[in-house]
């Protein structure tokens, strides 16, 4: 589930950010001090700065942006991961979920839950989609993203957008599909974006994902 540029079309990622509260733990675009924020977590074998110049995209200056980096080493030895997935190890994800939980809630110390948006792409869309529905977010972004095993959907939803490849020979669009049904039973709110393409974010959705991004934020002000 790598994909090292999921936005073929955008500029390179800038690395003049700061880090969080841990050195490497994450990158930083706009201002200090800020109402609210769009959190954003990388796929599988990627790393902090693979998403920095999307969130650029969908938010205005106004926004934090924070990139999170996955707490571990890609086996490949470049990148990094949320939890294995060569063998995908379901063990691992009670910890990985707890960890992502607990930087959020962390971050929420500066921006409120409530004013913020998370997005992921891949493993990080799992991860948000999973973590993030059991927070009181502004709203969730997956592309690309697949429900983790044994997750339900419950509680007071975030509203969700997805988007997917139809082609995706990574992660199968069916996944999404999934997902979408699970959060529509769970009586919440979320749309599915279908693409012609494969494992990435493609670009012409980029006005829609600015959109609900920016619509989130509003409804939460």
């Amino acid at each position: 589930m790598q994909n090292s540029s999921p936005v073929s079309s955008t500029p390179d990622a800038l690395q003049d950010s700061k880090p969080d509260s841990q050195p490497d733990d994450a990158l930083r675009l706009g201002p200090a001090q800020a109402g609210q924020r769009l959190v954003l977590l990388h796929g599988w074998g990627a790393d902090a700065d693979d998403l920095l110049d999307l969130g650029e995209l969908l938010v205005g200056p106004e926004v934090s942006v924070v990139a999170l980096r996955a707490p571990e080493a890609h086996p490949s030895g470049s990148g990094r991961q949320w939890y294995s997935l060569q063998p995908i190890d379901w063990s691992a994800l009670p910890a990985a979920r707890s960890a992502l939980r607990q930087r959020l809630e962390r971050l929420a110390a500066s921006v409120a839950l409530e004013n913020t948006v998370l997005l992921g792409f891949s493993q990080g869309s799992a991860m948000a989609i999973d973590v993030g529905c059991g927070l009181p977010l502004a709203g969730i972004v997956g592309c690309s993203g697949y429900p983790h095993q044994g997750w339900q959907a419950a509680g007071a939803l975030p509203p969700v957008l997805l988007s997917h490849g139809r082609e995706d020979p990574v992660v199968p669009f069916e996944a999404s599909e999934e997902l979408r049904r699970q959060l529509l039973q769970a009586g919440g709110q979320v749309e599915l974006l279908p693409f012609s393409g494969g494992h990435g974010i493609d670009p012409e959705l980029l006005p829609d994902l600015g959109a609900f991004v920016r619509r989130c934020l509003r409804g939460a002000t």
